[in-house]
Order: structure tokens, then sequence, then C-alpha cells
């Protein structure tokens, strides 16, 4: 090293005196020289520096490289899948099948007061999302166990036929089951409403909310029923059943 040095600068014999002084130090000679040499002083403070550089840039391209390799997989050229999102659904009613309300049987033994099981809703509207949650036939399925806000509405709307027809109208239910392992479902939520509908309205319109926190385990299913399929089908903001998971 100090041979090709010399051969570049042959003028620079100070510069290499003090090369020779810096190199003795890596073999434990005395500092003094060095020390009272403020030229040494400064070419070594100028190397100190130079080396700092180079060592900061090659531990940056490492880090970057680094980075890219976690990021992407070289071996298959593909990006890594992104973590997990928390569960959450949000559906939108859909019209149902009322020659086919029969079929809430197969959603077992539900209370008389709110035996119509819904069974068609909408995951894939832009007021509607499913994520991390399983949606099949009327009931949502939780795949990650953890406590969830459940929650539902519903949207009656009963047509005028007269006001006898309006005083006869039931009391208006909604609630929403949970089926476990077990063969029969369990009412978790039930909200009631009992309305007298004005003489003059064509209509009579009631919206019952309700929500709760539950623990669930992978694999519960839930779904809603109602006393009466008399609904408002025509507006997705008003009729809706969902669930997330709370982090606690």
């Amino acid at each position: 090293f100090l041979f090709q040095l010399k051969a570049q600068a042959p003028g620079s014999a100070e510069e290499l005196r003090c090369l020779q002084v810096i190199n003795q130090q890596q073999e434990g000679s005395s500092l003094e020289e060095l020390i009272s040499n403020q030229s040494c002083l400064k070419l070594a403070n100028t190397i100190k520096a130079y080396v700092a550089t180079v060592t900061e840039n090659v531990i940056r391209r490492s880090a970057v490289k680094e980075a890219r390799r976690s990021y992407f997989n070289t071996s298959e050229g593909q990006v890594p899948p992104k973590t997990a999102s928390k569960p959450s659904a949000h559906l939108t009613l859909r019209p149902q099948n009322l020659a086919q309300d029969g079929n809430s049987k197969r959603f077992g033994n539900l209370s008389q007061s709110c035996r119509h099981a819904i069974a068609r809703w909408e995951d894939g509207t832009i007021h509607s999302h499913l994520q991390n949650i399983t949606y099949r036939d009327g009931r949502l399925r939780v795949n990650q166990a953890g406590k969830y806000y459940v929650y539902s509405q519903i949207y009656f709307r009963y047509p005028s036929d007269g006001a006898s027809a309006r005083v006869s109208v039931p009391q208006l239910v909604q609630c929403i089951n949970w089926k476990t392992s077990y063969s029969q479902p369990i009412l978790l939520l039930k909200g009631v409403g009992t309305k007298c509908w004005a003489p003059e309205a064509d209509y009579g319109l009631h919206a019952l909310y309700q929500g709760g926190l539950f623990e669930l385990k992978a694999g519960d299913e839930l779904f809603v029923s109602v006393s009466s399929l008399a609904i408002d089908y025509n507006d997705a903001a008003a009729s809706y059943f969902g669930a997330f998971r709370l982090d606690l």
C-alpha cells in the first residue's frame, strides 16, 4: 500500500511518514509522535471520516437489500400475503322468498315471537362487506375466536289495509340467534316494538336496532329472525346485520 501511494504521489514524503506512523499504531507503537504532529492528526481524522462514510454506505445498502429480500419472495418472485385483518362483516337485506318461508325450520327451533329466519343477505355491494368471516344461507360463521360486537337493524314496513288491520298487527320482534356445536340455536338478543300506526298513513314504518358484545368461538354461527317478513327491502341503509371482533 505504501509503495503504491509513493508511486502515485512522489512529493508527499510528509504524508507517507504520517501513514507509517498511523500504521504503526495498529501494532501498539507509541502515540507520542502522532499526537505531536498536527499534520498527522489531520490526516488521521480525514482517513477516519472516510472510513466512517464508506462503512455507513455499506450498512445502508445491506439494510435495503435485506428489506427487499424480506418483502419479496426471491424464490417464487411473489409478494408475501398481507397480515390478516380483523374479522368484520356488514350485510344488507335482500328480498326474501315468502313461498319458501317454511325453510326457517333448517335454522332450528326458533321462538314463536321470532320464528321467521332471514335467509337472504347481500355481502358484495357498496353498502356491505365481508372480511375474515364466512357468510352462507343467512348465517355469519366466525372463523377466529374472540369477543365480537354483534348488531342488527330491521326496518319493518306495514302497508295500510284499513285501520282495523293496523290495530290487529302484533308486536314487531327482532332476534339475533347464536348457533354453537349444540343442536339448537341460542337467543342472544331480542328487540320488541309496538306501534300504533296513524290512520291517515299509507303505511307504517318502524326500525328496531340492537347490539351486544359476546365471546364467540371458531365455528359459531349467527343469524337474524323476525316476527314478520313485512319489511322494507328497498333501502340498503335501513336493514342490516353485522359483527366485528374487538381486541379487549
